[in-house]
């Protein structure tokens, strides 16, 4: 019974790296599959930056003596 879970314990490392191993390939080929700045041009994307409600004051303090 101890072979057969060294064997599946095998099995299983080895599936294991080699799923890994193709989402790693994968995603470094499709990383560099479009030379730099060749990539499609897209529409700009507009961001609002919300004020800091609920960390922090919204100016700096100043010390007064």
């Amino acid at each position: 019974m101890n072979a057969l879970n060294v064997i599946y314990r095998d099995l299983t490392c080895g599936a294991a790296s080699l799923a890994i191993t193709v989402v790693l390939g994968l995603s470094f080929v499709q990383s560099t599959a479009v030379a730099p700045g060749g990539h499609a041009t897209s529409t700009p994307i507009v961001s609002l930056q919300m004020a800091p409600v609920w960390f922090g004051q919204p100016q700096p303090a100043v010390l007064v003596d």
